[in-house]
């Protein structure tokens, strides 16, 4: 029997300006790919899940990549369950975001356990990668303890593996895993890599 049932998940997406939150969110809940950048203010998506017979309601916030609205990235931060940071490998500045908005998390979180996943996304532009992900990986999972992932919404890579990661920080039970899997199931191709080897569909 699972020790609490949480019916509602908070994940927020942060990052800098065009490093592909949209598009993350976008593929994980439609299967598609923008290729141009749409401005985004702040957007709230919800998605439901019936697994034996409880709704599960994983809300996702995407937020705006300007330093313009710092209220509302406070709040949308002291009402989350779990965060993913992303960057894209080509661009350096949007490692640097993601340094200062861990900060402003562990600030306005007073909690250095706070669940954060750092996602490197845009792994399809490799003749343009400016950051590898040796050095990201060793920063992120030796000195800051959090999760870290390369992604491709563009390629769908480890896009569907983020949201596993998410939800398994923010405490959702591991018997809900299958609802994942059977989303999974929905998008095209093949097995992806992934660089973290926790996320199987499995249930033991």
């Amino acid at each position: 029997i699972p020790e609490k049932i949480i019916s509602l998940v908070r994940l927020v997406f942060l990052g800098a300006a065009g490093v592909g939150k949209t598009a993350l969110i976008q593929r994980f809940l439609k299967d598609t790919f923008e290729p141009k950048h749409r401005r985004t203010v702040e957007e709230l998506h919800r998605k439901e899940y019936v697994v034996g017979g409880v709704k599960v309601t994983i809300s996702i916030m995407d937020t705006s990549g300007s330093y313009s609205f710092p209220a509302m990235r406070k709040l949308s931060i002291q009402n989350s369950d779990a965060f993913a940071l992303v960057y894209a490998v080509d661009d350096p500045q949007s490692l640097e975001a993601v340094k200062s908005l861990r900060e402003e998390i562990l600030e306005v979180k007073e909690d250095k356990f706070t669940p954060i996943l750092v996602i490197g996304n845009k792994i399809d532009r490799q003749s343009e990668r400016q950051l590898s992900s040796e050095d990201v990986l060793s920063t992120v999972e030796l000195d800051w303890n959090h999760s870290f992932m390369e992604s491709s919404a563009k390629d769908n890579i480890n896009v569907v593996e983020s949201f596993r990661e998410l939800l398994s920080q923010a405490n959702l039970p591991s018997w809900l895993s299958p609802a994942l899997c059977r989303r999974r199931d929905t998008v095209e191709g093949s097995q992806q890599p992934r660089l973290n080897k926790n996320n199987s569909c499995s249930v033991s």
